[in-house]
């Protein structure tokens, strides 16, 4: 039976990415598989509407390869947010980086043009694909923040063989969306009986709550709004216990 150590590091990236590098090796804890970092890690966002053009790099430059030096480190696996450089020098790709026992990139395939937002205006998407590893005997299935509200992405990740979802997030504080974000992390994990870790950045401008989910839509562990680090570990009997009880995958006629 698999079993999974993973970590979700809630903590605020800065506007200066050497700071934000250095951060990864601090808060990268040891005797873990699998350690999640937010969305957007390697530089925060700034003000809305910000240009974050000129702060993105390949994802051989230097964020990602510092992920790697500190998977290496620890042993683990680390995925971490960043804007990755791309063809159109004005619109970087929002991407997640995965190193360590697997490698990964996924780019941010919603934009996040909600909320009196327009994230598309300062960043390009990403093709519509879904993006997997395997970890530690678990197939593992990548979205990021405003994905979350697309039930047709995570079941893709799920009809691809996801058993563990892993979302970061820079989730936008305000009237109703703790609520939302909560909601929806339950949802995606209970629809697709599928475990979901959803790693944000803390308050006060984003919501925190980071959390993991079983397939049966328990909380397994919650943050607050304050920085914090949670392990959890998960495994494959609440996996397949959970879809002998709600075999719904098995009974879709759609």
């Amino acid at each position: 039976m698999a079993r999974l150590r993973l970590a979700l590091v809630q903590h605020a990236s800065g506007l200066d990415p050497a700071d934000n590098r250095r951060l990864l090796g601090e808060l990268t804890p040891e005797g873990t598989d699998l350690v999640v970092f937010p969305e957007a890690f390697a530089r925060d966002f700034g003000e809305p509407g910000s240009d974050v053009s000129r702060y993105a790099e390949p994802v051989d430059g230097p964020f990602a390869t510092e992920v790697a030096r500190v998977a290496g480190e620890r042993g683990t696996t680390v995925v971490a947010g960043m804007f990755e450089s791309g063809d159109d020098p004005h619109r970087p790709f929002n991407t997640l980086v995965v190193r360590g026992a697997a490698e990964a990139s996924y780019r941010k395939i919603h934009l996040y043009d909600s909320f009196g937002y327009r994230e598309s205006e300062r960043l390009r998407a990403g093709p519509v694909a879904p993006a997997l590893v395997d970890v530690g005997g678990f197939r593992i299935g990548l979205m990021t923040c405003y994905d979350l509200r697309f039930p047709e992405l995570a079941r893709m990740l799920v009809a691809e063989g996801a058993e563990l979802v892993v979302l970061p997030a820079a989730w936008v504080a305000g009237p109703r969306k703790v609520d939302h974000w909560r909601t929806l992390v339950r949802a995606r994990a209970i629809e697709n009986t599928v475990y979901v870790a959803a790693a944000a950045q803390p308050g006060p401008r984003y919501t925190g709550h980071s959390m993991v989910v079983d397939p049966l839509g328990d909380v397994l562990a919650e943050a607050g709004e304050q920085p914090e680090v949670l392990v959890v570990e998960i495994d494959h009997d609440g996996l397949h216990g959970a879809r002998r009880t709600n075999p719904s995958l098995a009974n879709r006629r759609l």
